[in-house]
């Protein structure tokens, strides 16, 4: 597809739209927009504007797609497939200063939000008020980032994914026409899903500009659980019985001994350098939390686990978690110089031994350093695998390991991707994974977004 680039007369013409202040070709922010969290190759926009309103975005679409100039919007930049990044070049939409609360509704559990509002300060303003956002990446994301990537993290277990909490929504379509859809109540059997077909979109359909968000009480008790075991198959069996039995964990996260290792190095701390499961419990009472513990512990000790601490306090508990959110800095810590792939895929619980016996297998066998965590009650794998940018071989045989354990994951029944998108990584599996479904999906692009201005290269080879 040709496009467009933008000239000094779309320049001038966005100037007069959100104020000469709010439009950039400065090189640092260019070079700031060119790269999200990823490995992949940096691709500058041209121009970076930042707009206030939907009003705004429609004019600024208006133009671009009469001129064919790609449009990318983004977030908090803090993706890891490739997701916000400009791969044609024209405009990247900085969202962030679209940071309000619009309105809060806290007798129906709901807040509507503009896309810049970011994650962790929705839930600080709301913890006040017993409520919270439950989808948790870790990384300080926005939420228009997380209901375009369809964003989940260490809850989705208990509480779900970010698609679970968009009750309604306001697009801009690339034409500039600003719709709504969804509702407020928390159920309906009326018409199509826009609200889903929006959510995990990336950008490619339109410009999210607001968001009604469904909210949940903050549990009134907590456990946080930290089990060691002398094995990976051990570990990972443990936690497939574990969900057999019943018992919802708010969160069910799993490290192998190499990221333990990494995260002492990165956190100086003294944890045990073994497959490791960190669990957390919501309930509304102690008692019920005791019992549930109680058939936690009888199954990892079944499973030879070498070490199991329950009922661990708030600041370590905290303390733990703030581990677990570092992994991926860990990983860059301990291999300075290097890149780090990572694997995002989710399998049928039944099938999460063997996904994981697989990924650290087909690692090893191929002489690539490999992480294994994840999201494990919920089937999600994650997988860091060490890349060498200065070594094409051993960087191509990264890239061949990272294929082989996504593809095994679809062969499973399961996805290329768990929670961090198709962006620029994954493309290349949607075929595999969907099937005649795919070219359904591109009729859909093609219907919202003839022009193929909004992200492209994202998501559609």
């Amino acid at each position: 597809m040709t496009y467009g680039s933008v000239t000094e007369k779309e320049i001038n013409i966005f100037k007069s739209i959100v104020g000469a202040e709010k439009v950039s070709t400065g090189e640092s922010v260019l070079e700031l927009h060119s790269k999200d969290e990823s490995f992949h190759e940096r691709s500058r926009p041209e121009v970076v504007v930042f707009p206030k309103s939907s009003g705004e975005i429609s004019k600024i679409l208006v133009v671009a797609n009469e001129k064919r100039i790609p449009v990318t919007p983004w977030g908090a930049g803090t993706s890891l497939e490739g997701n916000p990044m400009p791969s044609r070049g024209g405009i990247v939409l900085d969202l962030q200063e679209m940071n309000r609360i619009l309105e809060e509704r806290e007798g129906d559990f709901q807040v509507v939000v503009e896309p810049g509002v970011v994650y962790k300060e929705l839930n600080r303003r709301f913890a006040k008020k017993g409520l919270f956002f439950p989808p948790d990446p870790g990384a300080p994301a926005t939420i228009g980032g997380m209901v375009a990537n369809n964003a989940s993290g260490i809850q989705t277990l208990k509480y779900g994914a970010t698609k679970d909490y968009v009750l309604r929504l306001e697009v801009v379509l690339p034409s500039g026409e600003i719709f709504r859809t969804g509702s407020n109540a928390v159920k309906t059997s009326s018409g199509y899903d826009l609200c889903r077909l929006f959510t995990g979109s990336e950008g490619t359909l339109g410009v999210i500009t607001q968001i009604t968000l469904r909210l949940a009480p903050l549990p009134s008790h907590f456990t946080a659980v930290l089990v060691n075991f002398n094995s990976l198959e051990d570990a990972t069996h443990a936690i497939y019985e574990i969900m057999c039995t019943g018992i919802v964990p708010a969160a069910l996260e799993f490290l192998d001994g190499n990221v333990i290792e990494a995260i002492n190095l990165f956190k100086n701390t003294e944890l045990e350098e073994k497959p490791t499961l960190f669990m957390e419990f919501h309930g509304s009472n102690e008692a019920g939390l005791k019992e549930e513990l109680s058939l936690v512990e009888e199954i990892c000790t079944s499973h030879d686990s070498s070490l199991y601490e329950a009922g661990i306090g708030r600041e370590e508990r905290d303390r733990l978690w703030q581990a677990r959110y570092d992994t991926f800095e860990s990983m860059k810590n301990a291999n300075k110089g290097m890149e780090i792939i990572i694997i995002d895929t989710a399998v049928p619980l039944s099938k999460y031994p063997e996904m994981v016996a697989f990924a650290r297998n087909e690692a090893l066998s191929k002489g690539v350093k490999g992480y294994v965590f994840g999201h494990a009650g919920s089937g999600n794998l994650h997988m860091g695998l060490v890349k060498d940018p200065n070594d094409k071989k051993q960087a191509e045989t990264g890239m061949i390991v990272n294929d082989a354990i996504v593809g095994c994951a679809i062969d499973l029944g399961g996805t290329a991707t768990g929670e961090h998108g198709v962006g620029i990584g994954k493309r290349k599996f949607m075929a595999h994974e969907h099937g005649q479904s795919l070219e359904v999906m591109k009729r859909i692009k093609r219907l919202f977004d003839p022009n193929g201005i909004m992200n492209p290269e994202k998501i559609f080879l």
